[in-house]
Parts: C-alpha cells; sequence; structure tokens
C-alpha cells in the first residue's frame, strides 16, 4: 500500500442513519439526505455518490494528463458511470464502468489518454486490484 507522501485535502463529512439517513460536510456544501438503492426513499445513495466522484475525479485525471502532454480536451467531454451494488459471498461489493465521450478526438490518442489518466486518477488508484473496474472509451 502507497502512503501519501504529503496531504493536499481532506474532505469531512458527518453522517448519520446509514443508507436511510443523512450526510453533511464540514463545510456545508454538500448535505444530503440518503436513501437505500431501488426504494422508495427521497434521497440519493452511497453507489451514486461514487458514480458522480469517481466520474469528476478522472475528468480531473484527463485534465491533468492532457496539461501534462500539451493536448486539448473537447469543451463537451463528459463521462457516464455506473456502479453496480451486488452479493460477493456473505457479504456486498461494488463494480465501476466509466463510459468516457471525448468527441471529435482521434480514437487512438483518445484512448492513450484514458489509459494515461486511469494511472493517474485517485480513485482509480483507490479501487485498482480491489473491484471490478472497466474504462470504455465510447
Amino acid at each position: 500500500m502507497a502512503s501519501l507522501e504529503k496531504v493536499l485535502y481532506t474532505a469531512k463529512a458527518h453522517t448519520t442513519g446509514g443508507r436511510d439517513g443523512a450526510s453533511r460536510t464540514d463545510d456545508g456544501r454538500l448535505d444530503v439526505k440518503l436513501s437505500s438503492p431501488g426504494t422508495s426513499g427521497t434521497g440519493t445513495n452511497p453507489e451514486q455518490l461514487f458514480a458522480a466522484g469517481y466520474s469528476a475525479c478522472f475528468i480531473g485525471a484527463m485534465k491533468a494528463v492532457a496539461g501534462m502532454q500539451k493536448i486539448s480536451l473537447p469543451a463537451d467531454l463528459a463521462i457516464d458511470a455506473e456502479v453496480d451494488l451486488g452479493k460477493v459471498g456473505q457479504g456486498y461489493g461494488v463494480a465501476a464502468r466509466l463510459n468516457v465521450s471525448l468527441p471529435g478526438m482521434d480514437r487512438a490518442a483518445a484512448q492513450a489518454l484514458v489509459d494515461a489518466a486511469h494511472q493517474v486518477c485517485p480513485y482509480s488508484n483507490a479501487t485498482r486490484g480491489n473491484i471490478d473496474v472497466t474504462i470504455n472509451l465510447v
């Protein structure tokens, strides 16, 4: 396991009630109700939050790589993230898919960028070897 050499930021959240509770960050920028997936609850669920976080982080990694390589990214780049929740033995696990859209970009260059971003992205590094992650260039 790699240890952080220098902490750049620490996110802090206070959660109560688990999947049917609420969560808020210490700065008040995020304040959400939580509901279990597949229920009629009005809140979001941890898998949706993970999908949003991973896809946002991955776009940041693509921008970082593009900056290092001095290449331009399409203004309308997007990621449709999917996070599955399922059984693993007696417990539960997740799997993730990132469907990356880089319109107008040469396919080989886009694939090289996605591959490099997958090595840089903190979420990719955290999940690598722990859960199934598929990254599709669409």
